[in-house]
């Protein structure tokens, strides 16, 4: 069974950094595009960052790209998000995703609370 454990979350101040973590097991991980999401109160939820199965390429939102860079390491099977100079339109439950190329279901973590205030 897949599982996806988010944790790195927490209250920053605004011009901060978090580093998100995403720990997955029950897929063979190598094989799959990884995804951030993220969803504000009141808020639809959003794709923030999508990386291929190589780690090669990647994509942003345009409202975080040059602060957040995402990453991952196929060895230990984990998934990274690096988040700079955060503002308060960066809170949000962050989600981590994976999805098998050419499907269009996939696997979702239970998320990380990031909230960022003074």
């Amino acid at each position: 069974q897949a599982q996806l454990a988010e944790s790195g979350g927490g209250l920053v101040q605004p011009g901060g950094s978090l580093k998100l973590s995403c720990a997955v097991s029950g897929f063979v991980f190598i094989n799959y595009n990884m995804r951030w999401y993220r969803q504000a109160p009141g808020k639809e939820r959003e794709l923030v960052a999508h990386i291929d199965t190589t780690g090669r390429r990647a994509n942003y939102l345009d409202s975080v790209r040059g602060r957040f860079t995402i990453s991952r390491d196929n060895v230990k099977k984990a998934l990274y998000l690096q988040m700079n100079s955060l503002g308060p339109e960066d809170t949000a439950v962050y989600y981590c995703h994976a999805r098998y190329p050419g499907h269009t279901d996939g696997h979702w973590g239970h998320g990380t609370q990031v909230t960022v205030s003074s």
